[in-house]
């Protein structure tokens, strides 16, 4: 029988998962900074991937579902729209007040991906949208042992591209954060590259795992907005306490200008990848 992270007596796998959860608290302050921005501006880039995760989880009526890194809680509310019982964790207290706005019935507790408080099979899916990136092995640990067997897994991630419109955006907001924010980003987007999120979650004991893309399309009206949207990701947190604020806003929309179309606004196209995979 397959034991977790936390049941482990290897020292370096529980210093990995008390490592994870000091990571997930660091995410959710930078996270939670811009929430209403974030949930109103930017969460939409992930519909598409959602209407095919959705279906191909068998998620509906009566199926218990658990988003991991649920932020302001979109997932959440389309899984429940279907008839699904939903709920969700996020370290974000402000993206939490958003998703419990929006879904009230909700079942959703703030907290660290790497020490989920539910029992052992309380699941039929684990989803998680973006939420899940390389290195976080112990959350997939967590994701098994609260799914009941016979019960599926879905994450999302970003691909290495084509297309990847938002690229630019994100490499001035590298160049203005320091280095071990840089390093540890590179080591989170592991996950993009080809067999490495099948190979997670084999690691954790998952079987029949299947792959799939989509092609997410963020759009915003003007430069403002899109400024609003872009500096409330998590990851541009560092360069806005690190650099000059105003300097690293000129250079994200010289970046973007690209995207820009004759009435003045942004769209973007970025590659959007997802692995289904089954508790045995």
């Amino acid at each position: 029988m397959r034991t977790t992270v936390v049941e482990r007596d290897d020292e370096g796998r529980r210093d990995e998962w008390r490592g994870g959860d000091e990571q997930c608290r660091e995410a959710g302050e930078a996270w939670g900074h811009g929430a209403a921005d974030w949930s109103s501006l930017f969460e939409h880039y992930s519909i598409d991937v959602l209407l095919a995760l959705l279906p191909r989880l068998g998620i509906g009526p009566d199926v218990r579902v658990l988003d991991v890194a649920c932020g302001a809680g979109l997932a959440v509310r389309l899984a429940r729209s279907t008839g699904a019982t939903v709920a969700g964790i996020d370290a974000s207290h402000d993206l939490l007040a958003v998703a419990r706005a929006r879904t009230p019935e909700a079942d959703l507790r703030e907290g660290s991906m790497y020490a989920l408080p539910w029992a052992d099979g309380s699941f039929d899916v684990v989803i998680s949208i973006n939420g899940i990136w390389g290195g976080c092995q112990p959350a997939l640990d967590e994701a098994f042992r609260v799914l009941r067997p016979d019960g599926a897994v879905g994450l999302s991630f970003w691909g290495p591209g084509p297309p990847h419109d938002l690229r630019g955006c994100f490499k001035v907001i590298a160049r203005h954060s320091p280095a071990p924010h840089l390093a540890s980003m590179r080591r989170l987007n592991d996950i993009g590259a080809p067999g490495v999120a099948e190979a997670m979650l084999a690691a954790s004991g998952f079987v029949d795992s299947e792959a799939g893309v989509r092609t997410s399309v963020v759009e915003w009206p003007d430069a403002e907005i899109a400024w609003r949207a872009i500096s409330s990701m998590g990851p541009a947190v560092p360069a806005l306490r690190h650099g000059d604020v105003e300097e690293v806003r000129r250079e994200v929309l010289a970046a973007i200008e690209p995207a820009r179309d004759e009435h003045g606004a942004y769209r973007f196209r970025n590659d959007h990848r997802f692995v289904t995979a089954r508790r045995p």
